[in-house]
């Protein structure tokens, strides 16, 4: 059978954060009532589609999923279990803001067969969590993260952000003293990006940055302590104790089928990619349609698309890209399509061969963004 990564969108938090652009707002018991109802149907409905495939992955995100009543959650899970074959060894995660668990829930999350936490911490600076709209402290995080340990979880991830308004090399550095301390199997380091549209974009010239040069360094220094403190970077922006790798997102990078459901949920199967409306009525009409899948984007990947994902979403993993692989995929050798790029960039010390293994060089990675741009069209 083929393997099949599902991912659950909860479009609900608390408040939304100020650099957030994601689908998700605050809401009510009967809106969420409403939409897990939903959320449901969609689950049963798209079963058509995946008769030949196992699922080994499952991702419950948003927004904040540790909002939904542990009840719900579970309704998820099993209406997964009923209309897909789940592997016995699934990753099961789930996203959760710190102050948004407690002890019963965690035990509820345990029993229901959740394996994975990944928590949204992005700093354990009090200051800093504020001017970003956080609706946690530092002491909220430590509390459900012992909680969370308490309850049996032996795979956390911990979300970090960097380049925040107001932070420093040295304050953000405290951060990674502090979480490192607590030993999870993973963390995931990314810097802030402003989107457009946000609250923090549109008030940027009331905060202080870092400078370039300040972000710069937080972003040297988080591979540098975060290996020194036991993490292997697997990947552009994520690193892992041995053997906690996350599997779901290897998924999409490795470009491995996957299914989206729930509001404005992206899904990838046989080089189909479709989207779930991202407006709640348009979702509901679509759900009652869901066995035709008529979503509101579907494209079908042209070969050139396919090996320009399988380069730059490939190249994002440690290990890289398998040149073999890409002969077998799309008939052609890498060097046929790509021989210039490459060339250049091992010239220049950018990528390596390992076998059949092409990958980035420490140096590639810190200019990623310019080597991916050379593998599309």
């Amino acid at each position: 059978m083929r393997e099949l990564s599902i991912y659950i969108h909860i479009p609900f938090c608390v408040r939304k954060c100020l650099y957030c652009d994601f689908l998700s707002a605050p809401a009510g018991r009967e809106e969420i009532e409403s939409y897990v109802n939903l959320l449901l149907r969609e689950i049963k409905k798209q079963s058509i589609f995946y008769g030949d495939h196992r699922v080994i992955s499952i991702f419950l995100g948003g927004g904040t999923p540790s909002l939904l009543p542990a009840a719900d959650v579970e309704r998820i899970l099993e209406q997964i279990r009923r209309c897909y074959p789940v592997a016995a060894d699934a990753e099961i995660t789930i996203e959760c803001n710190p102050g948004t668990v407690t002890a019963e829930k965690l035990h509820h999350y345990i029993t229901g067969g959740i394996n994975r936490l990944s928590v949204g911490l992005q700093s354990t600076d009090d200051a800093e969590l504020a001017r970003i709209g956080r609706i946690h402290s530092c002491r909220d995080f430590l509390e459900s993260y012992r909680l969370a340990r308490e309850a049996g979880f032996g795979n956390i991830n911990v979300d970090l952000m960097a380049a925040l308004p107001g932070q420093s090399v040295d304050s953000y550095r405290r951060t990674l003293e502090r979480v490192t301390a607590l030993a999870p199997e993973h963390i995931s380091a990314y810097s802030l990006i402003l989107e457009e549209g946000t609250p923090l974009y549109v008030n940027r010239s009331s905060y202080t940055f870092p400078t370039e040069e300040e972000d710069r360094e937080m972003y040297v220094l988080t591979g540098k302590y975060l290996e020194e403190a036991g993490y292997r970077r697997y990947e552009i922006s994520n690193y892992a104790r041995e053997g906690f790798a996350c599997r779901h997102n290897r998924v999409y990078w490795r470009r491995g089928d996957y299914a989206g459901f729930g509001l404005g949920a992206s899904s990838m199967v046989g080089n189909v990619r479709w989207k779930n409306p991202e407006k709640y009525a348009s979702y509901a009409a679509y759900v009652e349609q869901a066995e035709k899948r008529e979503a509101d984007e579907v494209q079908v990947l042209t070969a050139q698309e396919q090996m320009e994902e399988f380069m730059f979403l490939g190249l994002r993993l440690a290990e890289g890209v398998d040149v073999e692989e890409f002969q077998s995929l799309f008939g052609k050798s890498m060097e046929e399509v790509y021989g210039e790029p490459i060339a250049a960039f091992e010239a220049q010390g950018l990528l390596r061969r390992k076998g059949r293994m092409l990958a980035l060089t420490p140096r590639g990675i810190d200019v990623s963004n310019v080597v991916f741009a050379a593998f599309l069209f």
